[in-house]
């Protein structure tokens, strides 16, 4: 069941965030510690984003954060793929705005054939040196249908 998510469900979005991250990146993994998630979820995703979560009974499973028609952050932990949780938050997003850009590495496959399935269309593709893990990512643009 989703819901907007509290300054103190914090901690939960920062471990779905890097449980997540992790599985889908494994070349990446461990590039913050528990405590550096906690403070970037804390300092710069909640006063910034407005941020949903997914749960199964008590357990946050999956996490959206977006802002200004942007998404900061998609993560679903792996043992809830291919329930439509990701669709779910990705369609309280698109409900917010009639725009929506995001980035996503250029090697998360899976992450690239989610979005496009979603009607988001590549926009750009970089070499990674903009972003802090410098791994070459991609644009992606999404925009709501004529009304």
């Amino acid at each position: 069941m989703p819901r907007q998510l509290a300054l103190t469900d914090m901690g939960a979005a920062a471990q779905v965030h890097r449980i997540a991250f992790d599985h889908a990146m494994p070349w990446l993994a461990g590039l913050h510690t528990p405590d550096e998630d906690r403070w970037f979820y804390r300092e710069r995703v909640f006063p910034t984003c407005r941020v949903w979560g997914h749960f199964d009974g008590d357990e946050l499973c999956g996490i959206i954060a977006f802002r200004d028609g942007w998404i900061e952050q998609l993560y679903v932990r792996a043992a809830a793929h291919g329930r439509g949780i990701g669709t779910e938050l990705l369609d309280i997003a698109k409900g917010a705005r009639q725009r929506l850009e995001l980035w996503t590495f250029q090697r998360n496959a899976p992450a690239r054939r989610f979005y496009e399935g979603r009607g988001f269309t590549l926009a750009e593709e970089t070499d990674g040196a903009r972003n802090e893990e410098k791994e070459p990512d991609a644009r992606y643009i999404w925009t709501r249908a004529g009304r």
